[in-house]
């Protein structure tokens, strides 16, 4: 039997075809490590209860819970809980991008959308995704009943990496359609101008939502490790080019990391949560980055 952890890594739950099975597992590999080092205080009871905050009134502690965790947690009602959850995903031909036998950009992203959807409706809250590439391929507005995780994986599955890369614009047409203010989380390598991505990320935090920008890379495209001569062809515009990667090494990986930077600077100048993952790392990493946002909106 695979231990927890397993359940949390992309190779092995790239393996199962059906994305609800992928998002099961790792939702049910996670809430297994809440109980264990290192995510103490994370409570599983996610929609009846939140941690005790200075100025709550001492009447709403729960201590049947505090018996069984030692730490306080205050009763929530239906009305505090209801979170309008909104999952971004980009499906632009450089999302296929894959190096060796490990997943591409844009399954790693499905994957973890999936499971960001499970764990938002099992809190009971509401759910709504959107796909795109150089335009908006899918929108789904939030809802919070159960047989909705079918309509997200549905959209989810059905999506492909093609064309070229529109995050900007994307990304300010799914703005105008986010009629109340929720959660906007943002999966995307956001390989497109860095200035007009911020600009559009910043159109969330106009309309007062709180925005989670998840940039997703391969470990190549963080390193370029390639060895000796290689043939690099744009997955987008088709155009190759031979090269010797160790001769350019350093100086793309001086871009690579100034292009991350300048992306991560500029989101939490402007107070947007940002997360730089690749496809090795395991899922909960993202989901307790998730949870740390859930909890601090209350």
């Amino acid at each position: 039997m695979l231990n927890y952890r397993e359940y949390l890594k992309p190779e092995v739950v790239s393996r199962i075809t059906s994305l609800e099975l992928r998002a099961r597992m790792v939702v049910e590999g996670f809430i297994t490590g809440l109980h264990k080092s290192p995510y103490h205080g994370f409570s599983v009871e996610f929609a009846e209860h939140r941690q005790y905050m200075p100025g709550d009134e001492i009447r709403y502690i729960d201590w049947k819970v505090y018996g069984r965790t030692n730490r306080y947690y205050i009763k929530q009602y239906e009305e505090e809980t209801n979170l309008k959850g909104y999952l971004v995903v980009d499906a632009s031909a450089s999302m296929g991008y894959h190096s060796g036998s490990r997943i591409t950009k844009f399954e790693y992203a499905v994957s973890l959308a999936a499971a960001l959807s499970l764990l938002m409706l099992r809190q009971q809250d509401a759910v709504g995704a959107a796909v795109y590439d150089t335009d908006l391929r899918g929108y789904l507005p939030p809802r919070s009943r159960p047989g909705y995780l079918q309509e997200v994986l549905k959209l989810l599955t059905a999506s492909k990496p093609s064309n070229g890369t529109g995050t900007a614009r994307a990304l300010n047409l799914i703005a105008e359609r986010v009629r109340r203010r929720g959660l906007v989380i943002v999966l995307s390598d956001f390989f497109d101008d860095p200035e007009q991505v911020i600009t559009a990320l910043k159109h969330f935090r106009h309309k007062q939502n709180e925005v989670l920008a998840i940039q997703v890379l391969d470990p190549m495209e963080r390193s370029f490790d390639f060895g000796t001569d290689a043939t690099f062809r744009d997955m987008e515009t088709g155009e190759e080019m031979v090269s010797q990667p160790f001769q350019v090494r350093a100086a793309y990986a001086e871009a690579m990391n100034a292009f991350t930077e300048r992306i991560k600077r500029e989101c939490r100048l402007h107070n947007i949560d940002y997360l730089l993952v690749d496809t090795s790392v395991p899922f909960d990493r993202t989901l307790v980055e998730y949870l740390n946002k859930r909890r601090m909106m209350g």
